[in-house]
């Protein structure tokens, strides 16, 4: 009843009213970087969404469409998997459920956000992607975020296995990844802190990394990256503080095995009786299709769940229990300092990442953050396959509380850093947390991986400058033994003179430097062996390639470059190309280095950068003052063909350099190329 009331009830005034544009201030840079200034954080905030959906209306539409069932509708067979997503997950249910969780002060934030959004799909309808999509409501907004999240933490993939009736695949690590470095003062040269925020995202699209400023009267003045959809800055710095995100990899999401009763096929046991399954439809209305296809939606205590031709298997995951993740995002952002960060990071609202944090009081932190569920730790249940789904004994309730995650303060190294690897090798070996020290359900990550194996080929043992600090995030060089999860280090075994169909190929591999520069003939030919490697053993046990193996590998790179580009003997550089609106530029880059590139193939047989390093800051934190800051993105501010910010960070991020960017509100506004309200 109270819930109801909650819903029925309208809101405060001071939440309901409408800002008004002149209120609100947009300075854009001389790279078109939006600093966004008002008197409150809504106001500053409807100026954020504002200025987003200028440089990139079409991502922001796009994570809020599967909140109005309308992917379908836009993008057909391509878009209709979000809109069922969106219904088995329930994320409209846990939003209503959830919503008397989210403050007075996160209501009032994204209030503003939303009508900022809301405004401008007015004002611009020509760039609305279907007439139904707004106006957007605070809670299909929320909504929207609790999709994301569940997607983020793998509920995509287990998703995707338990259709392809595949419930147990092996995680795929290739290509994705991320950085992130904080450094003590006490172990830099200037006595101030570093921090290194460089989460490795696609370059293009809602998951690509958005530039903002947001300064605010009532204290809030914060500086990062963010994505589509973000009301807030969600990892970056402000006055005092700065903190980044890494993707972490421990056991999220659990998939669970029901058992179903022979009779009946919606009917599964559960501690000795038959338990009805819940069962709604979804009507998912696809473009190009005339009658809406309707697909049964099932429920069981343990969550989302579905039926394939191995059985019935239900999702379980606390991304889709919680809906306070941006509000989270939002206190860290108003953090003063690690004490308040710390209270902010203990909502647990936000289910994943890595955090890494460094401030300008001589704390440095790190902590692999998730809602890790409490399992059951009897050695009868392995976590990390299927589970039995017909016991309440596997039926976990709560999370672990944020003690109880792995974590350091000012570790007596001086630094720490996370690439996507272990958090028991998240500093030196003398200060490393043991992992035999946390439950073994619990599965947290052990792997190590080339990036954090190259940061410990390069991190000195006495005090580092910040030129060597940059220079280590900026680093193409692999470490000198290689991790990938199929090993090839066979090729570089085989005697050119045994395999004269390969001479040239495996030439330039064994004199190769292991550094993935665009002029390189070595970097050219491993991206291929790389990328046939990955295609062909994807999904299988991590293993190193017999020399056999190799031989059918090096066969098929040949048939590959021979077909696509003439001849063997190729640098880097003349296959892969940073590609936007009409350039096409060498690139740099291989997966898994400091500075990683991914790339995919073109119709033109090229290979288009697709993701990689994306957006990078590199802070330092004066004892006084505001830090200084150091950035660059991929292409530009702008996703929008013809604007001037459209590609104008390209040459600084090919030559791995950065612009300088500053929180002082009065040096913004002395040197702004464009100085507006929203709507002028």
């Amino acid at each position: 009843m109270r819930l109801i009331l909650i819903i029925l009830l309208p809101l405060p005034a001071f939440l309901s009213a409408q800002i008004n544009p002149a209120a609100v201030t947009i300075a854009r840079d001389s790279f078109g970087v939006p600093h966004i200034f008002a008197k409150t954080d809504p106001e500053v905030s409807y100026g954020l969404a504002w200025a987003h959906a200028e440089d990139d209306f079409n991502s922001l539409q796009r994570v809020a469409l599967p909140a109005k069932a309308l992917m379908g509708r836009v993008y057909g067979m391509d878009g209709v998997a979000g809109d069922y997503a969106f219904a088995l997950f329930r994320c409209r249910e846990i939003t209503e459920e959830k919503w008397h969780t989210l403050s007075p002060e996160f209501i009032r934030l994204i209030t503003g956000y939303v009508q900022g959004l809301n405004d401008y799909a007015a004002k611009h309808p020509e760039e609305v992607l279907h007439k139904d999509l707004f106006p957007l409501t605070l809670k299909e907004y929320i909504a929207s975020s609790v999709l994301a999240l569940t997607v983020f933490n793998g509920g995509d993939r287990a998703l995707a296995a338990i259709y392809g009736n595949k419930v147990s695949p092996v995680i795929d690590y290739d290509k994705k990844g991320s950085n992130a470095i904080a450094i003590h003062p006490s172990k830099t040269t200037s006595g101030e802190a570093f921090l290194a925020i460089n989460a490795h995202q696609p370059n293009e699209g809602p998951e690509a990394f958005y530039e903002a400023h947001v300064s605010s009267e009532e204290g809030w003045n914060a500086l990062g990256g963010l994505l589509a959809g973000g009301p807030c800055i969600l990892h970056g710095v402000n006055e005092h503080l700065g903190w980044a995100h890494t993707v972490n990899y421990c056991d999220r999401v659990d998939v669970f095995q029901l058992q179903m009763n022979p009779k009946n096929n919606d009917q599964y046991l559960f501690d000795g009786a038959w338990v009805e399954l819940e069962k709604k439809k979804v009507r998912l209305q696809i473009k190009g299709v005339p009658i809406p296809v309707s697909r049964d939606l099932f429920w069981s205590k343990y969550g989302a769940t579905m039926k394939n031709d191995q059985g019935v298997f239900a999702i379980r995951l606390g991304a889709n229990m919680e809906i306070r993740a941006l509000e989270q995002w939002y206190k860290m952002n108003r953090a003063k300092n690690f004490t308040q960060f710390y209270e902010a990071i203990s909502m647990q609202g936000l289910s994943m990442f890595n955090i890494m944090y460094a401030d300008r009081y001589d704390t440095i932190f790190y902590i692999n953050n998730a809602l890790m569920p409490v399992r059951n730790p009897s050695p009868e249940y392995n976590w990390r396959k299927t589970v039995q789904g017909n016991t309440s004994a596997t039926l976990w309730t709560s999370f672990r509380g944020i003690k109880e995650l792995p974590q350091y303060v000012n570790p007596g190294s001086g630094y720490l850093y996370n690439t996507n690897h272990s958090s028991f090798s998240a500093t030196s070996p003398a200060y490393n947390l043991k992992q035999g020290s946390f439950p073994p359900q619990d599965s947290w990550d052990s792997n190590q991986n080339n990036r954090s194996m190259r940061f410990q080929e390069l991190m000195p043992e006495g005090k580092i400058d910040f030129k060597t600090f940059y220079k280590i995030k900026f680093d193409r060089q692999l470490p000198a033994q290689l991790h990938y999860l199929y090993g090839v280090d066979t090729l570089f075994l085989m005697k050119p003179a045994d395999y004269p169909a390969f001479d040239t190929l495996l030439r330039n591999l064994q004199g190769w430097d292991k550094r993935g520069d665009a002029d390189s003939k070595g970097a050219g030919a491993f991206l291929m062996v790389y990328e046939i490697v990955s295609a062909a053993y994807r999904g299988k046990d991590p293993q190193t390639l017999t020399r056999k193996e190799c031989e059918q590998v090096l066969e098929k790179v040949k048939q590959t470059m021979i077909k696509n580009y003439g001849s063997t003997d190729l640098r880097l550089g003349d296959m892969q190309k940073l590609v936007r609106g009409e350039k096409s530029l060498p690139a740099p880059g291989l997966p898994d280095l400091l500075a990683p590139e991914w790339s995919v193939a073109q119709k033109d047989l090229t290979r288009k950068i697709t993701g990689g390093d994306a957006y990078v800051a590199m802070v330092r934190f004066p004892k006084n003052g505001l830090p200084v800051i150091e950035t660059v993105n991929t292409y530009g501010a702008s996703s929008k063909p013809g604007s001037p910010h459209f590609d104008d960070q390209v040459p600084l991020f090919l030559n791995q350099q950065t612009k300088p960017m500053t929180l002082d509100k009065v040096k913004v506004l002395a040197t702004a190329k464009r100085v507006y309200h929203p709507g002028e």
